[in-house]
This record gives C-alpha cells, sequence and structure tokens, in this order.
C-alpha cells in the first residue's frame, strides 16, 4: 500500500466531493493534512472523518481561491504550523452548463477563475516550498479536458488548460525534482453537476445516461479518484510527471457506433 507517513499535504476544495475523499484517504495512508474550502461547516465534517482514519487535527483554513489573498493565506498557515509541505493536491473546481450562445462572461470567468487562475496561483507559491521537499503536485482536471462534449464549454475549455498546465509545468519543475501530475476523472457522483445547474430530475436522468457513455457501464466514486490521487502523491509514482490519468471507466477511449 503506498504511504503518505511523514508528508504534508494541502488539499483544496476537501470540504466535499472528491477533495473531501482524498482528504479522508490520505488520512488513511498516513498523511498530516491542511484542507480548505470556503464552507467552513463541511470541513468540519471532513476533518473529523480524517481523525476517525488515523490523522492527527488537520488544518483547516476557510479560503476562497478566487482572492489571491487567501491563496497566499494557505501557503503561510500550512508552514507556519507545519514548517513543510510535501504535496499540494488542486482540488477545487466549478461547473456551468452552457454553450457558446448561451454562456454569459461572468460564467466563463467564474469557471476560469477557479479551475485555472487559482491552480496557477497556488501552484506559483508553493514551487519554493516544494523544491525544499522535493515535492509533488496533483491536479484535479476531467475527461472533459480530453474529450469534447456540447454543453459545457467553459468547464472544458478550463480542465483543457489543467492538462496542459500539468505538462508544461511538470517539465519547468522537474530539474527540481517536483513531479507534476493529473487525474482525469469521468462523471463521479458527488454535487458538481448540481451545483453547475442540475436539478434533481435532471441529474438523475444524466446518471442513468451516463452508464452507457462509460465502458464500464456505471459511474464512478469519489474514493476511486482518491486512490488514482494518493498513488500519484506517494513515491510509488516516483518515475511519473506530466501525466493525465484518465479516471473515467473508459470514457475517454469510447465513441459514437
Amino acid at each position: 500500500m503506498n504511504s503518505l507517513v511523514g508528508k504534508v499535504a494541502i488539499i483544496t476544495g476537501a470540504s466535499s466531493g472528491i477533495g473531501a475523499a482524498t482528504a479522508i484517504h490520505f488520512a488513511k495512508l498516513g498523511a498530516t493534512l491542511s484542507i480548505t474550502g470556503r464552507n467552513v461547516e463541511n470541513l468540519q465534517d471532513t476533518a473529523k472523518k480524517c481523525v476517525a482514519n488515523g490523522a492527527k487535527d488537520p488544518l483547516l483554513i476557510q479560503a476562497d481561491l478566487v482572492k489571491e489573498q487567501d491563496c497566499t493565506k494557505i501557503i503561510q498557515e500550512t508552514v507556519a504550523k507545519y514548517g513543510k509541505f510535501d504535496v499540494l493536491v488542486n482540488n477545487a473546481g466549478v461547473l456551468e452548463l452552457g454553450s457558446i450562445e448561451n454562456t454569459s462572461l461572468d460564467q466563463y470567468d467564474r469557471v476560469m477563475n477557479i479551475n485555472v487562475r487559482a491552480i496557477y496561483n497556488l501552484t506559483m507559491l508553493a514551487v519554493p516550498h516544494l523544491e525544499k521537499t522535493e515535492g509533488n503536485i496533483v491536479n484535479v482536471s476531467s475527461v472533459n479536458g480530453i474529450r469534447s462534449f456540447p454543453g459545457v464549454l467553459a468547464y472544458n475549455i478550463s480542465k483543457a488548460a489543467v492538462d496542459q498546465f500539468t505538462r508544461c509545468v511538470a517539465l519547468e519543475l522537474a530539474p527540481k525534482k517536483i513531479r507534476v501530475n493529473s487525474v482525469n476523472p469521468g462523471v463521479i457522483v458527488t454535487e458538481l453537476q448540481k451545483t453547475g445547474g442540475l436539478d434533481a430530475e435532471r441529474y438523475e436522468k444524466f446518471l442513468e445516461h451516463s452508464k452507457t457513455t462509460h465502458a464500464l457501464g456505471r459511474t464512478g466514486e469519489a474514493i476511486e479518484v482518491a486512490k488514482a490521487i494518493g498513488f500519484l502523491a506517494s513515491e510509488d509514482a516516483s518515475f511519473s510527471t506530466g501525466v493525465n490519468l484518465p479516471v473515467d471507466g473508459g470514457r475517454h477511449a469510447m465513441c459514437p457506433r
């Protein structure tokens, strides 16, 4: 089992979904945790589950990643408490429904600011610290970064940017012994689509339809993505950098027939 004992990990968007599952999985792997999100109550719930799975009291940081000062706060408070960090998991993200005809610039900016600009900023701030620990970064992208789908244009663009960012930064930071990888989930049962605009009825239809768009015939669970993140963050992936790893039940390989 890959281990993160002795490693300090920052996980953004840890208040729900993949971020929360990753924090809990990292706790099982022995990591020391700094978890961030906008919803303090949900963060506290994640922290309790992390403690129940072996973690010491995680550092909780309420932060809005759109705000540059909050990104700075995440790095500074983590280093102030732990003296270092070894892993940065850029997980926080949002989705907006819409095409080129009806996605407003406000929607576009919201998606790009959280899904791309915040990752850029946090990574830039993290590099000096990760250089000291020869640490690594795992970005949470999407199968939407690999394949093209209508109706979620801004989200698709943002995730394609995350994939290119991952590969480019991996090359730039390799001389510093910092690995940079991403995971590309398919449809995972989280709140992402609901917060993006799907009501309960449409969401259920979406999940049912997704059984036909994933080769394995089902949607995924957050823990399945968390385990892939745990692998990439561990020494078991010591010779992997610049990887965009699909965790999508084969969806990236499928074509209409």
